[in-house]
């Protein structure tokens, strides 16, 4: 009986061991795209084509990492694990917003024009919930989804084919980029309160006759759970690496309309504030110091980067709006 039961903790134990290690290696985060891989095959420079292309090898490689789509399993170990799961999901919601923008924007060239019928059934497939794992899979509707964008690229790269269109101009991009402003304003905040904030409400700032459905207090603590921390944390790595891997490509497929407003410097600083907070953390936890405390936090850290990176997407939305 006593041999039976060691055998039963060993094995348990050697499982264990072997679970730890998987979950580790599936917890490698991958890094930014390169942007020779925006790049079609024939060398051409076919406007939309990076754009599209870093939408395509963002889910690719999310889909194909180690471990695959970890959001939706329901198995050990990856059902134990939160910080790739945030991490895709920071990534997907980038995503998303940059679909949104080929559907509405950068396909048409008015707002009486027709939407792209594959752009308009991907992002509807990317919308589906990233925990969904049995029919349908996420994993096979974001399969679907990256399929569909990949036809209308091939339209796109068709010269003789004129029913699909990018239209890289300036008033286009710069709607995309409000919305990164939003999803970056969100991230630096949720970031900013794992020490907590007393914030006061300036909800209705700016406009003395705006109205809201409820009425709130003046001022309120905001405080993240010490729980959260660290899925915030990595969905904000996610979701910053995703942008990174789009913003290399607007600088390529808006390389005229950036040229004409003088807004080069400006993508690029967007670009370095987001390639800062893909650096390595080499703390085994997301620490979280108390301000100007003895220990590090990683979330103003990357709250910083952030900040900075959403100031640099400001600048150039209003440099794009000067004519």
């Amino acid at each position: 009986m006593q041999f039976t039961r060691n055998k039963v903790f060993s094995v348990a134990a050697v499982a264990g061991l072997i679970g730890y290690a998987v979950s580790v290696w599936w917890s490698i985060e991958p890094g930014p795209i390169e942007p020779e891989a925006l790049q079609n095959e024939q060398g051409k420079l076919i406007v939309g084509y990076a754009t599209t292309q870093s939408l395509i090898v963002t889910m690719e490689t999310l889909l194909d990492k180690p471990g695959g789509w970890l959001s939706n399993d329901m198995m050990p170990p990856s059902v134990m694990m939160d910080n790739m799961p945030a991490f895709e999901f920071g990534a997907l919601e980038q995503t998303r917003d940059l679909a949104l923008a080929l559907r509405k924007e950068f396909s048409r060239s008015q707002s009486q024009s027709a939407a792209d019928k594959d752009l308009s059934a991907a992002h509807s497939k990317l919308n589906i919930e990233h925990t969904s794992w049995l029919v349908p899979s996420a994993e096979s509707e974001y399969a679907d989804a990256i399929k569909l964008v990949k036809l209308y690229q091939a339209r796109i790269s068709d010269t003789g084919n004129p029913s699909a269109q990018f239209y890289a101009r300036a008033d286009n991009l710069n709607e995309w980029l409000k919305e990164v402003q939003k999803r970056l304003g969100s991230i630096s905040q949720r970031l900013s309160a794992s020490v907590g904030q007393d914030r006061l409400n300036t909800d209705l700032a700016g406009d003395t006759s705006a109205r809201q459905s409820t009425p709130s207090a003046m001022s309120d603590e905001i405080k993240t759970s010490w729980w959260k921390i660290d899925d915030i944390f990595h969905e904000s790595r996610g979701s910053a690496w995703a942008l990174l891997n789009f913003m290399r490509a607007v600088e390529v497929d808006f390389a005229d309309v950036l040229e004409k407003k003088n807004a080069e410097v400006s993508l690029r600083q967007i670009i370095r504030e987001l390639e800062a907070t893909q650096e390595t953390v080499w703390s085994p936890m997301v620490l979280n110091g108390d301000g100007f405390g003895l220990v590090a936090n990683h979330s103003l850290v990357m709250a910083n980067y952030i900040s900075r990176a959403n100031a640099a997407v400001i600048d150039l939305t209003n440099l794009l709006s000067q004519g």
